[in-house]
């Protein structure tokens, strides 16, 4: 694991570790903001995202920034990442010897990043980051809480293109997402200030 995210992205630039490297165009990394408090993780690169080397610039990208608009929240504020970084071909779900050959590049993402809150967006997110045990249709929009970090698991964004009734799914697991984070936050200046008034004592009592 790299402690920085210049070495990190360094280490991939060549990577072939597994067959998806053969047809890329683009390793499609991940982008946002490297200390955001919301990180969303989604399956892989579909054809825009492999031409263009950014996650979620393709049909299902457009619907997902609109969805996060509409709700105030600008999508350079998160950080956002795949399972894999190279496209499957046709855009078929990533198999497993490919997931686990790039697990550990969106592990050190996410020690760098230190999120309280992850989306995890659709089915191959949720197995491949909280067990193959969980299903989508079961765990969306339930919080799981594992070493300090909250997960949403919602449907991933192209799901929405094919059955429009998720998008209220989708958008109430969002909404529930920025409550989550008004929630931790403000936990997390409550322990801060008191954290405070404990040193000011304890310089006191000196």
């Amino acid at each position: 694991m790299y402690d920085n995210w210049e070495e990190l992205e360094q280490s991939i630039v060549n990577c072939n570790k597994c067959k998806l490297c053969t047809n890329r165009t683009n390793i499609v990394f991940g982008v946002g903001n490297k200390e955001a408090n919301i990180m969303m993780i989604g399956e892989g690169p579909g054809a825009d995202e492999d031409k263009q080397g950014e996650p979620f610039v393709g049909k299902a990208g457009q619907l997902m920034n609109k969805a996060l608009a509409g709700l105030g929240i600008k999508r350079e504020e998160l950080y956002i990442a795949n399972i894999v970084k190279c496209r499957p071909p046709s855009n078929r779900v990533p198999e497993q010897d490919e997931a686990e050959a790039c697990l550990n590049y969106l592990r050190n993402q996410v020690i760098l990043v230190k999120p309280k809150i992850i989306v995890l967006l659709g089915s191959t997110a949720l197995k491949n980051i909280l067990g193959k045990e969980h299903s989508i249709t079961a765990m969306r929009g339930k919080w799981i809480e594992q070493k300090g970090i909250y997960y949403m698991p919602t449907w991933h964004p192209a799901a929405l293109l094919r059955d429009e009734n998720k998008k209220i799914e989708f958008w109430n697991d969002l909404k529930e997402v920025i409550k989550k984070k008004k929630e931790v936050l403000t936990l997390a200046w409550t322990n801060a200030k008191i954290n405070l008034q404990i040193s000011y004592l304890q310089v006191i009592q000196k």
